[in-house]
């Protein structure tokens, strides 16, 4: 009789885990949803004339077009790129303002090709793309934080803000499956949400 009690409890802790886990799953993708939507909206203008994309899955603000953002091999930005990111980023963080509660960081990501001029030795290029990447990515957070009408934000971007750099570990590909060297050169600001911190703490409560 005992035992019987505790499984009939421990089915009752496990259906309520798994409802509050279904409620944070819930929540994130409403947020997630949310917060697109947003970005959408005060960025659908201009995302042609910036040659730039919002994913919807990954909560990313692409830009794609390596012409406008650095010169081969630099981790300068170009003029064109300082004009887009003088827009664009004091807009977006007015829109993540009203998300704060539901982000854990944004990523400030940096993409570049498998291609490395002078050689043609695969690994030698992934790690010169790689501190090319992180350079690229430190040169664009250092810029946007300075940017003087964000100024209330720097405590928040302090906090919150990461710059990654990735070298080529995530290629875009054409329709045949081979790289499209021109579109992997990206830079992309991405929101991570906190939905899998949360459910990690019922877990472990």
């Amino acid at each position: 009789m005992v035992f019987m009690f505790i499984s009939i409890a421990y089915m009752h802790y496990v259906r309520i885990e798994k409802e509050k886990i279904k409620e944070v799953a819930v929540a994130y993708e409403n947020a997630q949803l949310q917060l697109y939507n947003a970005l959408d909206i005060e960025f659908a203008k201009d995302l042609q004339d910036w040659d730039a994309e919002i994913d919807k899955q990954t909560l990313e603000v692409r830009f794609k077009s390596p012409d406008v953002l650095f010169g081969l091999g630099s981790t300068e930005l170009k003029p064109k790129f300082k004009l887009i990111l003088d827009d664009f980023f004091p807009r977006y963080l007015k829109v993540l303002d009203n998300y704060q509660e539901h982000i854990t960081e944004v990523r400030i990501e940096g993409h570049t090709s498998t291609d490395w001029t002078g050689t043609t030795n695969p690994d030698i290029a992934y790690f010169n793309n790689m501190a090319l990447s992180q350079g690229r990515t430190r040169a664009v957070l250092q810029y946007v934080y300075d940017i003087k009408n964000i100024a209330t934000h720097q405590q928040w971007v302090k906090s919150k803000f990461a710059a990654v750099g990735y070298s080529s570990a995530h290629p875009i590909l054409d329709k045949t499956g081979k790289e499209d060297p021109n579109r992997s050169r990206r830079v992309t600001f991405k929101v991570v949400t906190n939905a899998e911190l949360q459910i990690r703490k019922i877990i472990q409560e």
